[in-house]
C-alpha cells in the first residue's frame, strides 16, 4: 500500500495471508488495502480475507477504473468518492448488484474542490465554543479565520454527492466518513453534506449510524436504538429532522450507559464526576508547543461594510 515502514509487499496468496494472520491475532477483523497496484495483489488480499473471515477496506485513490474493479470484486466497501460526477447506469447497477458498501468521504471529495473548504467559506469555525472547549484555539484560529471563497456552484462535493444519492436510492448501502479533517465537528459537516446532495435528513442520518455500524459488523450492538443493544445514544437539543444543521445541538452523550454533559463532556446522570483535564489544558503556558492562555484573538469590522 502506501510508502513507509509500515508497507508490506503483496506479491502472492501465502503473502496475503502472512499479513492478515499477523493482523488478525492482536485483534483486527479487517484490513485497509491500500493502493496495491495491481488487481491481482487486491484478489490476494480479498482471497486471504474470506478465508481468515476478515474485511476488506480499500483506499479508493481517485482512480475510477480501479474503484469499479474494486467493486467487481467484492471489497466490503470503497473509501473516498469515485473520482467522477455524475453517474450513470453503467456504474450505478453494477454498484447495487453488489454488497459493496460505499463511504464518499464528502469532505475530501476528488474531483474538484472539496467539501471542508465550503464550511470554512460559509461558517465562522473558530466561533464554535463547543470545538474550541475541546481544541486549543491557536489550532483553530490558524485553520479558519484567512479563509477563501468560492460560488457555490464550484464547489464540486455538491454533484458528488448528487451521485452518491444516485447510487444509495438503488440499494447500496452508503455510510458516513469524515476522513478526521476536523475534532467532531467534521462528521457534522459530512452529514449536512448529504442532505446537500438531495438525501432526506433521515437518510443521512442513517448513513451515519445503522448503515456504518453493519458495514463493520457492528449492528448487532450498535447503529440503532433497540433492546439488547449497547446504550450509546445522544441527547439532542433541537430536531435534526426538521434541520440536519441541528445535529451539532447535542445536550447530553451516552457511551455504554453512562451520561455526559456534551459541552464538558463531564459525567451527570446518576453520578457527577468531572473528565479528567485536555493535554493543552494542564497548565498555562506553552504546552507542547501550543500557546495555551498565552495570546487573545479580536475580531475587527468595519462600519456598514457588508
Amino acid at each position: 500500500g502506501a510508502d513507509g515502514d509500515f508497507k508490506v509487499v503483496i506479491n502472492s496468496l501465502d503473502d496475503a495471508l502472512s499479513h492478515l494472520k499477523r493482523l488478525k491475532a492482536v485483534g483486527a477483523f479487517s484490513v485497509k488495502s491500500y493502493n496495491q497496484p495491481r488487481r491481482d495483489q487486491r484478489q490476494q488480499i480479498l482471497e486471504a480475507a474470506r478465508q481468515l473471515k476478515m474485511e476488506v477496506v480499500p483506499e479508493g485513490g481517485s482512480t475510477f477504473f480501479t474503484n469499479m474493479n474494486m467493486v467487481a470484486d467484492g471489497h466490503t466497501g470503497i473509501e473516498h468518492s469515485i473520482p467522477v460526477a455524475p453517474v450513470y447506469k453503467d456504474v450505478i447497477s453494477l454498484w447495487n448488484n453488489t454488497t459493496v458498501g460505499y463511504t464518499p468521504t464528502l469532505i475530501v471529495a476528488y474531483g474538484g474542490q472539496w467539501g471542508e473548504n465550503y464550511w470554512y467559506d460559509r461558517t465562522n469555525v473558530w466561533e464554535n465554543e463547543r470545538l474550541l472547549a475541546f481544541t486549543p484555539r491557536s489550532i483553530i484560529d490558524s485553520r479558519s479565520r484567512r479563509r477563501t471563497t468560492s460560488e457555490y456552484g464550484d464547489y464540486n462535493h455538491i454533484d458528488v454527492s448528487k451521485s452518491v444519492k444516485q447510487i444509495a436510492d438503488g440499494g447500496t448501502k452508503v455510510n458516513l466518513g469524515a476522513h478526521g479533517q476536523i475534532q467532531g465537528l467534521g462528521a457534522h459537516w459530512e452529514l449536512w453534506m448529504f442532505v446537500q446532495g438531495g438525501a432526506t435528513p433521515l437518510q443521512a442520518i442513517r448513513n451515519a449510524t445503522l448503515n456504518g455500524a453493519h458495514y463493520l459488523g457492528m449492528d448487532k450492538e450498535i447503529g440503532s436504538l433497540e433492546v439488547g443493544k449497547l446504550g450509546d445514544l445522544v441527547v439532542m437539543d433541537s430536531n435534526p429532522l426538521d434541520d440536519i444543521r441541528s445535529s451539532e445541538r447535542i445536550k447530553y452523550v451516552m457511551v455504554n450507559g453512562r451520561l455526559y454533559d456534551s459541552m464538558t463532556m463531564n459525567e451527570t446522570g446518576t453520578r457527577e464526576k468531572a473528565r479528567t483535564k485536555l493535554w493543552f489544558e494542564l497548565d498555562k503556558g506553552v504546552a507542547f508547543s501550543i500557546p495555551y492562555k498565552m495570546s487573545e484573538t479580536w475580531t475587527f469590522t468595519v462600519p456598514n461594510c457588508d
